[in-house]
């Protein structure tokens, strides 16, 4: 099993506060829509949900586009990376 962010006996490193800040916001924050994964179908799915005015958070266990999305054709990285800087 994965170790956590600075779980491995060093200073944490700069994603374990981004992390830490996300799972806060999860906490104390209420969201119409919950998406689960990160994917090309996960992010399009929260864009469009996002987009219509619900309050929409995605939870993903890695990068995004790290797991199943990763192992097509790989082109669609790209396209994440463009949908988060928005």
């Amino acid at each position: 099993m994965p170790e956590p962010d600075g779980a491995r006996g060093g200073a944490p490193h700069a994603g374990s506060f981004r992390r830490d800040a996300a799972l806060a916001r999860l906490r104390d924050e209420s969201f119409d829509v919950l998406v689960v994964g990160g994917g090309i179908t996960g992010a399009g799915v929260a864009l469009d949900a996002a987009s219509r005015g619900l309050r929409t958070a995605l939870v993903e266990k890695g990068d995004f586009a790290s797991g199943t999305s990763s192992k097509s054709s790989k082109m669609v990285h790209g396209g994440i990376r463009y949908l988060q800087q928005r």
